[in-house]
C-alpha cells in the first residue's frame, strides 16, 4: 500500500469539491495500492474546519504549515490573485502542484511563473478538467483517427444556468477569462492546432452591475485556426434552461456533438421529438462530476509519476492567450491577433 499525502489550500466552491473528490480516491484505481490522504487550510477557518470534518481531513491553520506538515502532491482552489504565489511556494517545496486555471490573471503576469517552474524543474498541473471529460475524449480520438475527416467548422458553447456573485466577476477577468478559456484550451488540445485571430463581441441584458464591474453577460467569438479552419465560441451567464457545455465538429466525412445526450439543456421546436427527456445539469460541477474526479485521480498518478502531465502551465498559459486576445478583442470592436509563445 502507497501512502501519499495532498494538501489543499482554499476550501470555497470548487475547492470543497476537490476536497470531496480527494477523500473519494481510495479504491478509485485499477490497482488499489494507493491510500490518499487530505490537509487543507483556508482563511475562512470556521467553514474549513467544517469541510474538513466532513471528508476525514486535517485541518491546519495556514499556508506555511500545510506546507511544513510534510505533502507529496499540493492542491490549489483559492482566487486566481493567488495563484502565482501558491503555485512558486508548492514548486520551492519540492513537490508536485495542481492548480485550478489559469495560472495567473492573464498571460503578462503567468510568464515569470512559467520561468520560475522550468529554472526549479517544477512539476505542475493546470486544472482544464474537460480534457479527461468521456465526450472530449471521444470526439479527440475520432478527429486524430481520421474518422471525421478535415474539419470545415466548430461551435463550442458554454453557458451557465445563473451567473455567480458579481463580487466574483469583478475580480474574474472577464467572462472570456473566466469562462471560455476552457473552450479555447479544448479547441487547440482537440485539433493540435493554434488560434492565431480573435474576433470579439458581448452583450449586457441581465444584471446591470455585471456591466458596472467591467464584464458582460453574453458574449461570441470568432476563432481563427492556423490553417484557415474557423470556429465559434459563445458563452452565457443566464441559460434558464440549465448548465450548457457542448462544442460541435463538423468535418468533411462525418460531424460529432459533444454534450448531446438526456440531459442537453434545450428542446427541439420539431413536431413529435421529444429528445432530450432528463432534466438538465444546473451547475459546471454536475456536468462534469466524473470529468472532475477522473483529473484528480490523474493528479495522483502524476505525483506519484504514473503518468505524463496531462495539462501543463505552458498548455494553460496558451489557451489564456486566446482569452487576452478575445478580451480585447470585446473591448476594442476589431479583430486581434493571437500571440504565440516563441518556438
Amino acid at each position: 500500500m502507497k501512502d501519499i499525502t495532498l494538501g489543499l489550500v482554499g476550501v470555497g466552491r470548487i475547492g470543497a469539491m476537490h476536497a470531496d473528490n480527494i477523500s473519494m480516491l481510495n479504491g478509485a484505481f485499477k490497482a488499489e495500492d494507493i491510500n490518499v490522504r487530505l490537509r487543507l487550510t483556508d482563511v475562512a477557518e470556521e467553514h474549513a474546519r467544517a469541510v474538513a470534518a466532513r471528508v476525514g481531513a486535517e485541518f491546519l491553520p495556514s499556508v506555511e504549515a500545510l506546507l511544513a506538515s510534510g505533502l507529496d502532491g499540493l492542491v490549489i482552489a483559492t482566487g486566481t490573485g493567488t495563484h502565482p504565489g501558491l503555485i512558486k511556494a508548492g514548486v520551492d517545496a519540492g513537490i508536485p502542484v495542481f492548480c485550478e486555471k489559469p495560472v495567473a490573471m492573464n498571460v503578462a503576469e503567468a510568464l515569470p511563473v512559467l520561468d520560475y517552474i522550468r529554472e526549479r524543474n517544477g512539476m505542475v498541473q493546470i486544472g482544464h478538467q474537460r480534457r479527461f471529460d468521456a465526450g472530449y475524449l471521444e470526439a479527440r480520438r475520432a478527429y486524430r483517427a481520421g474518422e471525421l475527416g478535415w474539419i470545415h467548422s466548430l461551435r463550442a458553447v458554454t453557458c451557465d444556468m445563473a451567473p455567480p456573485p458579481v463580487e466574483f466577476l469583478a475580480t474574474s477577468g472577464g467572462l472570456f477569462r473566466d469562462c471560455s478559456v476552457h473552450d479555447f484550451d479544448i479547441l487547440r488540445w482537440l485539433t493540435g492546432r493554434e488560434i492565431v485571430e480573435v474576433y470579439a463581441k458581448g452583450s449586457n441584458n441581465g444584471d446591470p452591475a455585471i456591466a458596472d464591474v467591467g464584464d458582460v453577460d453574453t458574449a461570441l467569438a470568432l476563432v481563427t485556426f492556423d490553417d484557415g479552419t474557423v470556429g465559434t465560441v459563445s458563452a452565457t451567464r443566464y441559460n434558464g434552461a440549465g448548465h450548457d457545455v457542448r462544442l460541435e465538429i463538423q468535418g468533411s466525412s462525418r460531424s460529432l456533438m459533444v454534450g448531446l445526450d438526456e440531459k442537453t439543456a434545450m428542446a427541439s421546436a420539431e413536431p413529435g421529438v421529444d429528445f432530450p427527456v432528463g432534466g438538465p445539469h444546473r451547475t459546471f460541477a454536475e456536468r462534469f462530476d466524473q470529468a472532475y474526479r477522473s483529473e484528480m485521480a490523474a493528479f495522483v498518478e502524476f505525483v506519484l509519476g504514473r503518468r505524463d502531465n496531462p495539462c501543463t502551465p505552458e498548455d494553460a498559459v496558451a489557451a489564456s492567450r486566446v482569452a487576452d486576445a478575445a478580451q480585447e478583442s470585446l473591448a476594442s470592436g476589431l479583430p486581434v491577433k493571437v500571440e504565440l509563445a516563441p518556438a
